[in-house]
């Protein structure tokens, strides 16, 4: 879809976000709950909420204090699991790097696993560049708003949501709903592969480290087949040539 405004384009970019948004009430809600159940006041749960901004990094920080992890290993798990988003800005970087820091300050606060998966595969379509920033900006509000209400639910309803709704195998469809679509050609194909069982294989692992150890296999099984592909063309093109000759 072509967007002639960046109006059009920050609401369909909010719209983008919205099938996702089922997956993600869960995960907030579990989070809130999590919080107040291990004594932290609503204040705090939701100032939390607002300086993280990482679900999954903050789920990691509420099961080391519910541990009595030490301070620094608390704050480096939280580091390690982010460090994804390192490589997301790399990515949009080329995007956004013409943009006046009124621009690119929020944005970069703002970002988040669903909204830079629906950005950059709309980024890669003939027409992703048009107000790019905006399609981004609204599909990065609602991701924040979506995640910001649901913590607060969680916060709030506390211990009356059910057990029975099995509210956290709603957390790995987001992530899978979000992965599919992004597997585009076999060096994406591999890495989530190899990501995956790595990260089944490794869940064990203390400190969520089985997260980081699957994410730099995944990247790196990535890079080795893209880096094959190329080569393996050249190849084909020169077997072709001699065989011409």
């Amino acid at each position: 879809m072509q967007f002639n405004s960046g109006k059009e384009a920050f609401f369909g970019g909010a719209r983008a976000l919205l099938p996702a948004a089922p997956g993600v009430i869960p995960f907030g809600l579990v989070t809130g709950v999590t919080a107040i159940e291990q004594g932290l006041s609503p204040g705090t749960t939701i100032g939390m909420t607002l300086l993280f901004y990482a679900g999954s990094a903050q789920m990691a920080a509420l099961q080391l204090l519910r541990n009595d992890a030490l301070p620094l290993i608390i704050l480096v798990t939280v580091l390690v699991i982010n460090l994804r988003f390192l490589m997301y800005s790399a990515s949009l970087a080329p995007h956004f790097h013409r943009l006046p820091r009124r621009w690119k300050w929020p944005l970069s606060y703002m970002l988040s696993d669903q909204a830079y998966v629906l950005s950059i595969l709309r980024f890669s379509s003939a027409d992703g560049a048009r107000h790019g920033h905006c399609f981004f900006a609204g599909a990065a509000l609602a991701m924040w708003l979506t995640w910001q209400l649901s913590v607060m639910a969680g916060v709030f309803l506390g211990a009356g949501i059910p057990a029975n709704w099995s509210l956290d195998f709603a957390i790995p469809l987001v992530f899978l709903a979000l992965l599919i679509p992004a597997i585009r050609n076999s060096a994406s194909l591999a890495a989530a592969c190899v990501g995956g069982l790595v990260a089944v294989l490794a869940v064990g692992m203390p400190y969520n480290l089985g997260f980081l150890l699957a994410a730099v296999c995944g990247i790196g099984t990535g890079l080795v087949v893209e880096r094959l592909r190329p080569e393996k063309a050249a190849a084909a093109a020169s077997t072709e040539g001699v065989d011409g000759q």
